[in-house]
């Protein structure tokens, strides 16, 4: 591997450039979800309609992710990066013109194309130009700075909403597009796969086909049910293109994921710890929003602030994960991540709809310093357990995995939590005293109860906040409990199976696991070239 000496001397600085990058999507992953019920209001929106505002960012991300990654490994991955921060940028600017739900969903949708470019992208840049023990702290800053974006995005959206329109917390994507696209021009190397073979178009089809489709059953099921046509022959159809993905890239002469990576327990299992961190969190945020909201009576900028503190124990978490991995080794240190999310998950069955603020800002806070310390070293020994040639479709098969789990997270917990809500409010017979059409409405949606509650007299509308507060608090609780536990498995499996000192990868750039050295040709080089 031949690194150009200019490039290697600023790496750091190329380290924040790309970190800057990816601000834009961890900003972009939580922001949103604050002005959903700006967003209900705005277009008069159906719950359907403001999961697709979140969820088809996610469907288009996790359809191209592997796809984008394997072209950056070959075409270049600055050329990918800029290429996804562009799109990025040109898709928020989108929301000026957008004036229907369905507009807002496109908008997303091509937002998540400019994602699937920029996050493959970033990693493998990190691989191909920081070695030996570098290259795990340059990924445990990677992660802490990008994880900004993830802790600030419900504060941002709440200040941007508390004087501009909802448009806005698009349109704050944009400053960070440009400078990000201008300081990537100087400090980027360009750097490429120097073998990549024929390109895998059938994979490529089968991939994309597969897990857009897979992505779409998982967030219509809560809608239409688990069990509706539409959502059982969705998922049939994704099991078969991803069955014939697999059976194809095992007898492709070159693939575009050699399924080989899966050999390694530092690649599948480490790809397993951050693909459930990611279910649970997304699915908590999912409905702990709509808890601030509708159940505490939360403005938009106090939600945010009350979830901010998850900004700080990201970046705690994940800064301090690398010390803590050269002294404990990354098996218990993403054991004790995933053990700590556990337990944060789980107090919330303790909850009532009354929590204070500062508890609740707590738990934010303890809640995204697990994740830092599972997010760093899992991702760490995911990129480390495969030649840095190849670490483009390796981050892309890392991150399309968190981005299903986070799909998953939001459609299997937002599903399970409203289950649980209808019921418990349909059995306590408290809002028999509305019309049927408001009841049922009320049944349906914590959202909808608290519009309905605004128009109702005061002591009507206590009764009707204090019934549909405490069925959704109870119900958020069971469904955090189930993620709770799904943690507490991985934590176990983690412990047991993911090997504790780094992998053999990182003190030779583009060397193979021992377990992995069949697979390829171990004297294979990389070159990074670039200007001055």
């Amino acid at each position: 591997m031949t690194i150009d000496p200019v490039h290697y001397a600023r790496r750091w600085k190329t380290l924040g450039v790309l970190s800057l990058s990816l601000v834009i999507i961890g900003l972009d992953t939580t922001i949103l979800n604050v002005a959903l019920p700006t967003l209900q209001n705005e277009f008069d929106a159906s719950n359907s309609k403001l999961q697709w505002m979140v969820d088809s960012y996610l469907l288009v991300f996790a359809g191209l992710l592997l796809v984008f990654g394997t072209l950056g490994d070959r075409l270049g991955r600055k050329l990918a990066l800029q290429t996804g921060v562009s799109i990025f940028g040109l898709a928020s600017l989108g929301a000026l013109v957008a004036d229907s739900a369905d507009q807002v969903i496109l908008v997303r949708a091509a937002m998540g194309v400019g994602a699937a470019l920029i996050m493959p992208a970033t990693l493998s840049i990190i691989a191909n130009l920081f070695t030996g023990a570098e290259r795990g702290k340059a990924i445990g800053i990677w992660a802490a700075l990008a994880a900004v974006g993830i802790g600030l995005g419900p504060l941002i959206g709440g200040l941007l909403l508390e004087w501009f329109d909802w448009s806005s917390v698009f349109l704050v994507n944009v400053p960070f597009a440009v400078l990000a696209l201008l300081l990537g021009i100087r400090y980027l190397p360009e750097s490429r796969d120097p073998r990549p073979g024929s390109f895998d178009l059938l994979g490529a089809a089968f991939s994309t086909a597969g897990f857009s489709i897979l992505v779409f059953a998982i967030i219509e099921a809560p809608e239409r049910g688990w069990s509706s046509g539409v959502v059982v022959g969705s998922l049939l159809a994704s099991v078969a293109l991803l069955g014939a993905f697999l059976w194809w890239e095992r007898r492709a002469d070159e693939p575009m994921l050699d399924l080989g990576f899966f050999r390694s327990a530092r690649f599948s299992v480490g790809t397993a710890a951050v693909s459930v961190a990611f279910f649970a969190l997304l699915g908590a945020i999912f409905a702990l929003t709509q808890y601030l909201q509708f159940v505490g009576g939360y403005s938009a900028i106090e939600a945010g602030a009350i979830m901010s503190p998850m900004a700080l124990g990201l970046v705690m978490g994940a800064g301090s994960s690398s010390k803590a991995v050269e002294r404990l080794g990354v098996s218990r240190v993403v054991a004790a991540g995933l053990s700590g999310l556990a337990l944060v998950l789980a107090l919330t069955v303790l909850w009532e709809p009354d929590t204070n603020g500062w508890v609740l800002a707590a738990w934010f806070f303890g809640l995204a310093l697990s994740m830092g310390w599972v997010m760093a070293p899992a991702t760490e020994a995911v990129v480390g357990a495969v030649p840095a040639a190849k670490s483009g479709v390796a981050s892309a098969t890392n991150t399309v995995a968190r981005m299903v789990s986070g799909a998953l997270g939001v459609a299997v917990i937002g599903s399970l939590v409203s289950s649980l809500y209808s019921s418990d409010v349909g059995e306590s017979r408290s809002l028999d005293a509305l019309p049927t059409g408001a009841q049922a409405a009320a049944e349906n949606s914590i959202g909808a109860a608290s519009a309905i509650a605004a128009q109702l007299p005061s002591r009507a509308a206590s009764e009707v906040l204090a019934t549909t507060g405490e069925a959704f608090t109870q119900a958020m609780g069971i469904g955090l409990l189930v993620a709770a536990t799904l943690a507490a498995g991985a934590a176990v499996l983690v412990a047991r199976f993911l090997p504790a000192e780094r992998t053999s990868a990182e003190s030779e750039p583009g060397a193979l696991e021992p377990s992995l050295r069949p697979l390829g040709d171990p004297d294979r080089t990389v070159s990074i070239t670039g200007t001055r």
